[in-house]
């Protein structure tokens, strides 16, 4: 069995990305790709792993979780999704890290089906954007409060994954950048799947759907059934076409709560970020989707 993990992160895709793949549940599982909806797993993956505490499940623990999370007979591919099956917001970031207790976590995640293929699935975001908006999603009222501690200008994805990568060498990683995955959405979802490039799915265009005016999406829609593109790149490149003359201004603003953080500061983070991007592409053992 395979088992795949979407660990976030947080204030990425806010759960499109699931209620998309499960668009196409049904049809899934007639493959035994079984996509649970998220209220049969998070709680009961969060408590067997609290109390396993990393221990390898015994097989009547795993047929309890599989009981509990599918009702399909046929498993083959499990995937599953939860923005804090690492942690809360708050503890995302510490100091210059991203997930500093990852590690541990994704132990316990691995050790609930110890005999599986396990693999794991993150969306990146820039931490220019990404802190303010745990924050405004978080209880805190104070920023400084909230990021007390954190050194925004060291943050770098490249350094977890690195971590991830040394203690589940046996584990595939597949990242992408939040900020591509209007264009790229067609693709994770498949990744996630387990399907080829061929494969379709509904729910493919959900998130250009929203970024788009409704009148300028028809028009894209007609334009693809008419001139069905060959290579999924030629399908991004007509995409971006579109998006460039249609976007919905509004739609990709987003009101950020950074008290404290000049503009230099901003762009020095998201230097750093895009800087970044050229060691985690180098990386050994990940697949890292780009437009």
């Amino acid at each position: 069995m395979q088992v795949v993990y979407h660990l976030g992160a947080p204030c990425t895709d806010e759960d499109q990305l699931i209620q998309s793949l499960l668009k196409n549940r049904v049809e899934l599982a007639r493959s035994g790709i079984v996509v649970p909806p998220p209220g049969r797993y998070r709680a009961v993956i969060r408590d067997a792993s609290r109390a396993l505490k990393g221990a390898p499940a015994s097989k009547d623990v795993q047929d309890a979780l599989l009981d509990a999370i599918t009702e399909s007979d046929r498993c083959d591919r499990l995937v599953l999704s939860d923005p804090r099956f690492i942690c809360i917001n708050r503890l995302v970031v510490q100091g210059a890290q991203i997930w500093p207790m990852i590690e541990r976590e994704t132990t316990k995640l691995r050790n609930l089906f110890p005999d599986a293929q396990v693999e794991f699935f993150i969306a990146m975001r820039d931490p220019a954007t990404l802190i303010p908006a745990m924050f405004n999603a978080s209880r805190f009222n104070d920023f400084d409060e909230f990021t007390e501690g954190v050194q925004p200008r060291g943050v770098a994805w490249s350094e977890m994954l690195q971590r991830l990568n040394r203690a589940h060498p046996d584990c595939p990683i597949t990242v992408w950048n939040n900020e591509d995955t209007p264009l790229i959405w067609g693709e994770i979802l498949r990744e996630m799947a387990g399907l080829g490039p061929g494969e379709v799915l509904d729910g493919v265009d959900d998130l250009l759907e929203k970024i788009m005016e409704p009148a300028g999406f028809k028009r894209m829609q007609a334009y693809l059934a008419q001139h069905p593109p060959q290579t999924e790149m030629q399908k991004r490149r007509i995409a971006a076409a579109f998006l460039d003359k249609f976007v919905l201004e509004e739609a990709l603003e987003e009101e950020l709560d950074a008290p404290g953080w000049t503009e230099d500061l901003i762009e020095e983070i998201t230097a750093h970020y895009e800087a970044d991007m050229d060691h985690i592409a180098a990386m050994p053992n990940l697949t890292y989707i780009t437009p």
